[in-house]
């Protein structure tokens, strides 16, 4: 193994919503790289998955609501009490409506009220948790955000406005800490291919790749990749940015 693909040894890494898709590609990521990872996801079976894979001692997995501020403040202690201060925070929870989305004017409040707790005030929660030690010790920071909100899909405006307003905070957040030697950056994926999209038609799925110019789907992977950089020392003058990983469907 070469030094370069162990360039997260001795990191404490955590990462949210991290049982499938681009959470368990990442979690996976960090973990091949070295880092010392913990997992927090409503879904046990996943996390189990991964922890069957993991080195001895390299991960901690909590079962848990991340919308509930408590369990956040509960995970964060654990993933401390094992590994020390948060080095690099992977804020990826986070949802559409799904089959409760609708065309705005047939939205319903309690609907957007989800999208924005779990897509925007989890990152907002749990990066308030890592920031006072990070602030003493540098780190990274990187927040899920969507090519929904540039792109402004319709029938998700709830998603796209919880996800813009991951990019707000990110770009503030990223003025605050940056003094401290801590950036923070954003991540915006496209059509990746995850158990949200093994829900749509064949029809669907062509329609996206024929409006992506790349035209295909991607892999949770191909974001993880992204993630692990934004994570990593050659990062170390990029703060405040939302990078698009969507196969040019939006171009900043």
């Amino acid at each position: 193994m070469t030094a370069a693909s162990r360039r997260f040894s001795g990191k404490a890494v955590v990462i949210t919503g991290a049982a499938h898709g681009i959470g368990a590609a990442t979690a996976r990521r960090f973990l091949a790289e070295g880092a010392r990872v913990a997992l927090i996801d409503r879904e046990a079976d996943g996390l189990a998955e991964i922890a069957a894979k993991a080195p001895a001692g390299a991960l901690v997995t909590m079962v848990g609501d991340c919308t509930d501020a408590a369990v956040l403040a509960e995970f964060h202690d654990r993933a401390v009490a094992a590994f020390g201060p948060v080095d690099i925070l992977f804020n990826n929870v986070g949802q559409s409506g799904r089959e409760r989305a609708a065309p705005f004017h047939e939205s319903e409040e309690d609907v957007w009220r989800f999208v924005l707790e779990v897509s925007l005030l989890t990152a907002m929660r749990m990066s308030r948790l890592v920031v006072p030690a990070m602030r003493q010790r540098g780190g990274r920071i990187v927040n899920m955000a969507s090519d929904a909100a540039f792109v402004g899909d319709a029938g998700l405006t709830d998603y796209a406005a919880a996800k813009m307003g991951v990019v707000g905070f990110t770009r503030s957040l990223a003025r605050e800490l940056a003094p401290h030697g801590v950036t923070v950056n954003a991540v915006a994926p496209g059509a990746i291919r995850t158990r949200a999209h093994d829900r749509l038609t064949p029809a669907v799925i062509e329609r996206i790749k024929a409006t992506t110019p790349a035209g295909f789907i991607a892999e949770p992977e191909d974001v993880a990749g992204t993630v692990a950089f934004l994570a990593s020392g050659d990062a170390r003058y990029i703060t405040g940015q939302t990078l698009l990983i969507d196969g040019g469907r939006w171009m900043v």
